[in-house]
């Protein structure tokens, strides 16, 4: 098990950010003048971002509610939350410090907006919405309920999340995590050993679809149980099309309209460590393994846009199967203003990743005020 050092700086920099709270968190820092593409360089992920969340589910792991790396938000309408996060042991000089941030978010507008961006999509369903009005600002069939395949891995997140558990426990692959509905690549193998935070990263960085079973698998109450908080969770949010049938996205039974995904991403936005998670760009996992050794497993998140870092995106996650064709789900920050945009049941990743390009360049031209 490898472990990145946290040092005190970096102890220190975790505390700030989480005292700033999601909606400074979520304020993503543009860096550069616009191109003919509206394009700006973001700085987000990375090194940097995967050691602060690390350090910030560690040391949630050590205070008493572990609400460092959980915050709540119901997935519309008006939310109100206060948090108060305890940080440190006795064994350390943070003990006893606390800081509560009280989160007032209010979602003002309505769907059917005037202010449609004027674009054309050729994905069968998109949504995209101003996170901060909460107006619907482009819409294509985006009530119809649809296979949705690895963003699954988004509510997997933040079920383990929610259940607070020990981000530091080293879990095993066992066979059972490799067999699913479908058949799909891995660069995993049976007897695999990361800690739970390394297989939360190997899901929603690079969608290893074993990292989300065995995430799954051990969950308090076992598989059927976390299939179940899954719904649960769903419903809290009012997702009232959403079903889910397993943890990975291959299931095809794993349904959303575009609509209810803005939800979930929305409530994702309250994770700390989803969004640093979700936009890493790459990791070099050290994985254990008794039988057949020891090895490096170089990983990169699965976005180009992520990759490439042309564009500001605070949470990212794709996701592929024939019947869901390629999706991708992301919060933006652009001129200033948040959105949410999603995408299903593009026909190829040139026409996926086409759409969002020509989202995210329009939102550049929005006006800000």
């Amino acid at each position: 098990m490898k472990q990145l050092p946290l040092t005190k700086q970096q102890l220190i920099a975790a505390l700030i950010s989480l005292s700033l709270g999601s909606v400074a968190q979520a304020a993503l820092t543009i860096n550069g003048g616009s191109s003919s593409e509206s394009s700006a360089r973001v700085s987000w992920g990375g090194a940097d971002s995967l050691s602060e969340a690390r350090s910030i589910m560690y040391k949630a792991n050590n205070s008493n509610s572990g609400s460092a790396i959980k915050k709540v938000d119901n997935g519309h309408g008006t939310t109100n939350i206060t948090n108060t996060r305890t940080f440190g042991n006795s064994n350390n000089s943070f003990n006893n410090t606390t800081n509560a941030n009280s989160y007032n978010t209010t979602y003002r507008g309505s769907f059917g907006s005037s202010s449609m961006i004027p674009i054309s999509t050729d994905s069968r369903s998109v949504a995209v919405i101003d996170a901060e009005t909460g107006e619907s600002i482009y819409e294509k069939d985006a009530d119809i309920a649809r296979p949705m395949a690895s963003i699954t891995k988004v509510m997997t997140a933040m079920v383990v999340l929610d259940a607070g558990l020990d981000m530091r426990e080293e879990l095993t692959l066992d066979p059972e995590d490799f067999v699913g509905p479908k058949r799909a690549s891995s660069n995993l193998k049976s007897g695999d050993r990361l800690n739970r935070a390394e297989m939360l990263l190997m899901a929603l960085m690079k969608s290893e679809n074993p990292a989300a079973k065995s995430l799954a698998r051990n969950y308090p109450g076992g598989y059927s149980a976390f299939i179940r908080a899954m719904n649960r969770k769903a419903q809290d949010l009012g997702m009232t099309t959403a079903f889910f049938g397993d943890p990975t996205g291959l299931d095809k039974r794993n349904v959303a309209s575009s609509n209810d995904l803005v939800k979930m991403v929305r409530a994702a936005g309250n994770y700390d460590v989803i969004r640093r998670f979700s936009t890493t760009k790459s990791y070099d996992f050290y994985v254990s393994n008794f039988s057949s050794g020891n090895r490096t497993y170089k990983a990169n998140n699965t976005s180009s846009l992520v990759r490439d870092g042309s564009y500001p995106i605070g949470i990212s996650k794709t996701g592929f199967i024939n019947e869901a064709g390629r999706c991708v789900v992301m919060e933006t920050r652009v001129n200033n203003r948040p959105a949410i945009i999603v995408i299903l049941g593009a026909n190829s990743s040139a026409t996926r990743w086409g759409d969002a390009k020509n989202i995210l360049n329009s939102l550049a031209t929005r006006r800000t005020v």
